[in-house]
């Protein structure tokens, strides 16, 4: 059985562009996942970041996959890694690649680890209008 996710993705160090790409090819790569629609890539200010933190390229994706919510978040958390993303790290902090689980199917999810909805999207507009876009 497969479910309709939608993610965002966002990069504010490096080759932004590039890590958005990789990681957009890394997920549509995962086993039992397609990617059905990807949203354009808009640049935004960083949000509740440390002050001179360099902007952001974000974009969202509408995937359909085979995997449970827990095991595509530990997926994505491994995508992560893979593209220079530390596992360990201040929150809000910059990065190289950032991908987080926005809707999984109809379901609501609140653990110590995942929380679907993501708790904030309705606040951020990097997150609303890709979504707007695919959804």
């Amino acid at each position: 059985m497969t479910a309709i996710c939608y993610l965002g993705i966002g990069s504010n160090l490096g080759n932004r562009r590039k890590n958005i790409k990789s990681a957009i090819e890394k997920i549509g790569a995962l086993k039992g996942t397609r990617l059905l629609k990807a949203s354009s890539i808009i640049e935004t200010k960083p949000v509740g970041g440390p002050a001179g933190e360099p902007d952001y390229l974000n974009c969202c994706l509408k995937i359909s996959t085979g995997f449970t919510p827990r095991e595509l978040f530990k997926k994505l958390q491994d995508i992560e890694v893979a593209l220079g993303r530390p596992r360990k790290h201040p929150r809000f902090d910059r990065r190289t690649i950032d991908i987080d689980i926005l809707f999984f199917a109809d379901k609501i999810i609140n653990t110590k680890e995942l929380i679907v909805p993501h708790p904030r999207i309705f606040e951020r507009d990097f997150v609303l209008k890709p979504l707007m876009e695919i959804a």
